[in-house]
């Protein structure tokens, strides 16, 4: 029989876990979706990935069984944009940039999002931190190679992107039923799918690239939406939101595990500031 100081420490250890492997899943499932760019008949352009993702919203409900309301509907419409073009130009910045330097700018949407609702003088100190990071990594400074211009600019718009994700799901997240997510990726599905399709063609339905694409849709998708659903409902937010900071060092870390991708020391360095103030500003939240 376990003690209840063994049950204790297990309480929070679970979760915790939880989160570490819907990260590992995620950035897995990236690295595996880049392999798929030269399938695509425009290597640079990463629809041929994000379209193999969408059938997964079957997982979290069929969404005509639930119609939402009409004041719903905006909300909803815009919520599933923003998780499909999130998706579209992140991948996007995938074909071009590094892994985890792509998913250290893209982390700054949100972190900026949470900053801007905060009016604490501490948080000023998270802000700096940010903003180091990201001009370490952008190709802004002279002498600074090494970065696609273009790359950086995909990682920025989906750094938009999930900033307005998190807007407009907030909005919808009270739906009955839960299905929000379910509505959401039904329509970036009607975004992606048809992108993808024009981008690759016949390419996508090749047994090679259907295979890779069942593995991210389950890697990016399925797997670490259930694992983080699981870790939400027993962890605080403030905790999750220090465990998901190490998101950009873990994407690194897949890069140069699956596809060889190398940072160099700024690189690192600008990623640890941006996961510095993320789980900064994470700890520091209040708990409204």
């Amino acid at each position: 029989m376990q003690s209840a100081g063994a049950q204790s420490t297990a309480a929070p250890l679970l979760p915790g876990l939880a989160i570490l492997g819907s990260m590992v899943s995620v950035n897995i499932g990236a690295a595996f979706a880049k392999t798929l760019f030269p399938w695509s008949a425009a290597p640079a352009s990463p629809p041929c990935a994000s379209g193999s993702r969408p059938a997964c919203w079957r997982h979290f409900g069929v969404p005509g069984r639930v119609r939402p309301a009409r004041a719903d509907a905006f909300n909803l419409l815009v919520y599933g944009l923003m998780l499909g073009c999130m998706n579209l130009t992140i991948y996007a910045a995938f074909a071009r940039i590094p892994i985890g330097v792509a998913i250290a700018i893209e982390v700054t949407g949100p972190l900026a999002l949470v900053l801007l609702s905060s009016r604490r003088p501490r948080d000023v100190a998270w802000v700096a931190c940010a903003a180091v990071g990201l001009w370490l990594l952008l190709p802004l400074r002279a002498g600074v190679a090494g970065l696609d211009p273009i790359g950086v600019a995909w990682a920025l718009a989906a750094a938009v992107c999930w900033a307005m994700y998190i807007v407009f799901g907030k909005r919808v997240s009270t739906l009955r039923g839960g299905h929000a997510v379910a509505w959401g990726m039904l329509v970036a599905s009607c975004l992606a799918v048809p992108t993808g399709l024009a981008q690759a063609g016949s390419v996508l339905l090749t047994p090679d690239v259907l295979a890779i694409g069942l593995a991210v849709a389950v890697l990016s998708s399925i797997l670490p939406y259930s694992l983080e659903m699981m870790a939400l409902a027993r962890l605080p937010r403030r905790v999750f939101g220090i465990l998901v900071s190490a998101g950009p060092a873990i994407g690194a870390l897949a890069g140069w595990t699956v596809l060889g991708e190398m940072l160099t020391t700024v690189q690192w360095l600008a990623i640890g500031l941006i996961i510095v103030a993320t789980a900064g500003s994470a700890a520091t939240a209040g708990r409204a």
